[in-house]
Formats: C-alpha cells, structure tokens, sequence
C-alpha cells in the first residue's frame, strides 16, 4: 500500500512539474541555507582554534599594566629580565619562557624599504610560539650574551624586501643599526586578532635593548607550559609571584596581566558556535515558509481532485488509504526539496568555504538532521491537507464540478 501511494505521489508530481518545483523551492532554500551557514561557521570556528593554536602550544603571555580595551592598556612599570628569570626558576611545569620588547621601525635593504615589528628576545621565543625554520639558524649563546647585530626575519619581511632572493647572509639596516639575517622562519599567515604574524624581525635580547631601545625593559614575557600542566594553576602562580615581585599590597589591584591562549581561544570558539547557531535557526525560519508553501498546494490539489477522491472512495478505498496518498505526497515533495537543497549547500560551502579562505569541514550531522527535518516539514505541513482529503463525503465530491 505505500508503494502503491509512492507511485500515485511521484506521478502526480510529474503530472504538474512547475507547480511541484516552485511549491519546494522554499523547502530547497532552507535547507541550503542551513547547511550553508552551519559549515561554513564550522570552517571558521577551525580556523579561529587553528590561528589560536599557532600562536604557541599552552602558552601564556604576561604584559604590563591591565587590559582596558582593544589595543589598551593602564600604564605601569615594566619588567627587568630577573622577573623572566625567577618565572623560569621558581614556576613548576614551564617549558619556556621568553622575555621580550617590541617596536615598529623601518626596514631597509638596497632601495627596498619596508615597516614592519621589530622584536628583541631569546631562542625560548621561538620555543613557546612554536616557530620553525624555514632556513637558517637561532641565534647562538655568544650572540646572545654579546648582543651580536644579528637578526633572524619572517616570511612577510623577506617578501617585501628580497622577492625571490636568498636573504640569508644578507645585510638590512634597522634605524641605524646594520644587522646580518641568520634565519627565515617558516610562515603561520594571519592570526585570529588580524595581525599578520610573519611581518617581524627578531634580534638578540640584548642588541634591541643597547642598539635600539635604549633600556633594559620587558614589555612582554611569553610562557609555555608543559603540555598536560594545567595553564589555570600555572596562571595563579606566576600571578602570585609577579605581585611579590611587584611588592603589592592585598588590597593593590595587579598592574599587570596575564592572558591565557588557551582561554581566548574558547572565548573566540564559543563566540563562532553561537554565531552560527543564530544564522542556522534565521534560516531554518525558511523551512517554516516552505512548509507553509506545502499546505497551500496540497489543499489546492485536494480541491482539484475532489471527485477522483470520491470515485476512490465510492468504490471502497479507505479513509486511511487516502489519508496516506496525499501525506506521502506532500513527504515526497518535501524530501525531494531537501535532497536538492543539500546538493546546492555542498557545492555553494565549497566554493563560498574557498572564496572566504576557511577550512571546509563536511558535517555530515547537519546534512543528516537537515533532510529529516524537511521530511518532518512535510509531515506535519501535509497531515491537514490529507485528513481533509480522507474525511470527504464520497456522495457531495462526486456532485464536485
């Protein structure tokens, strides 16, 4: 019997091929839309973790002064290098730290110049930001220690400065210091903040705070945790160290901050899933249209078809059987509307998942509960229609005209 009413069902379908296209379309667009926006915010939630990731395994960077804002912060005292060093001694589970300063500067080599972020630490920086070289090699303990004008540069800086030249060996000038480039770090691209990451140079610690900078301060110390360490306890105790270190009173707030890498990438992930939780249910709301768009024809058609209802029905069809007629009708075209919609959502998040340069990343669960929720829009969209068309008086639709 449900054979039997597939095939009235496809053959009605058929028989009115425009109406049945245009009555799924907004079945089609729902479902595609949902997809859409599902994968591609799960693209971008990888993406976010990725870019997260990159900037350090468990890594924890400590500045000075607190976060007031994007890019701002409250003035306070800098740190010196003995901070770093009692960090490294006195904090259980690091596996590197990494004082630090930056500043902006002009880059130049031949007639080539370029601005870019120059940074001043040791080879742990490489370390805890999970750098890799591209070519080259970090720098040495009597390059360190001697605050050598050596310098090891990012891929976005050898780019713009040497193109396909080998920049190894090669001399660029930082204000007026002339340095010797001794590695080019592998690229990471742009991070989850917009920065782009391999726009720097890095210098021995001591040569930034001689040659450039003019002091001694830390502006910045990156910590990497030992993987398996919890980041929350290791937070703690470097925050209770620094404020000893900082002589502050119990009730003195910390000028200082530590952000936790791992925190924010929750935060940013957290941020992505409900986003894309909130674009999904806006465009389910197109389902609930196509729906709608079901009932109407299928009570169309069943006021076309009064009489064959009544001949079906005079001749000892059963309410059930033609209740089932038109309910799997109105499931068939629903269904149909979500397989077609769940082609175009695949091909559109791949190329939308490739114009908008995130991962893509086929969620089969979404497709899965997409589709049965189409079937389930034709169900509950097509049962009234049907009930209708079942509890006709055979006598008054074969008087239908």
């Amino acid at each position: 019997m449900l054979w039997n009413a597939l095939l009235l069902a496809m053959r009605e379908i058929r028989r009115n091929i425009m109406r049945s296209f245009l009555t799924i379309l907004g079945i089609v667009i729902g479902v595609a839309a949902v997809i859409i926006m599902v994968t591609i915010g799960g693209g971008a939630t990888a993406q976010v973790t990725e870019q997260i990731s990159s900037l350090g395994s468990n890594l924890l960077m400590v500045s000075p002064g607190q976060r007031l804002g994007m890019g701002q912060r409250s003035s306070a005292a800098a740190f010196r290098m003995d901070d770093a060093e009692a960090i490294s001694r006195e904090i259980s589970n690091i596996s590197a730290v990494a004082p630090s300063s930056t500043q902006g500067a002009t880059v130049v080599f031949g007639n080539e110049n370029w601005s870019t972020s120059i940074s001043g630490s040791t080879n742990e920086f490489f370390k805890a930001g999970n750098w890799t070289f591209k070519s080259g090699r970090p720098f040495t303990d009597s390059e360190l220690r001697a605050g050598k004008a050596v310098c090891i540069i990012g891929e976005t800086v050898r780019k713009e400065l040497f193109g396909r030249q080998n920049p190894l060996d090669q001399k660029i000038r930082l204000a007026k210091l002339s340095c010797q480039i001794i590695g080019l770090l592998e690229a990471k691209g742009q991070s989850a903040m917009g920065t782009d990451q391999d726009d720097r140079v890095i210098l021995p610690l001591r040569t930034f705070q001689r040659r450039l900078a003019g002091n001694q301060d830390i502006r910045q110390i990156h910590i990497s945790i030992k993987d398996g360490a919890s980041t929350q306890k290791a937070k703690q105790a470097i925050t209770q160290l620094l404020r000893e270190r900082r002589h502050l009173s119990n009730n003195e707030e910390d000028d200082f901050s530590v952000m936790d890498m791992k925190e924010i990438a929750k935060m940013l992930s957290g941020t992505t899933r409900v986003l894309t939780m909130l674009l999904g249910a806006v465009a389910a709301v197109s389902l609930l249209v196509g729906g709608i768009g079901i009932m109407n024809i299928m009570l169309v058609s069943v006021t076309e078809r009064t009489r064959e209802i009544g001949i079906r029905l005079a001749i000892g069809a059963l309410e059930r059987e033609v209740l089932l007629q038109f309910l799997v009708e109105a499931v068939a075209l629903s269904s149909l509307g979500g397989i077609i919609g769940i082609i175009l959502a695949l091909a559109g998040s791949v190329a939308l998942a490739d114009l908008m340069q995130v991962p893509f990343i086929f969620n089969e669960g979404i497709v899965i509960i997409s589709f049965l929720f189409s079937a389930a829009v034709g169900v509950i969209f097509g049962y009234f229609p049907a009930r209708k068309a079942a509890h006709l008086d055979p006598i008054e639709a074969l008087r239908h005209e």
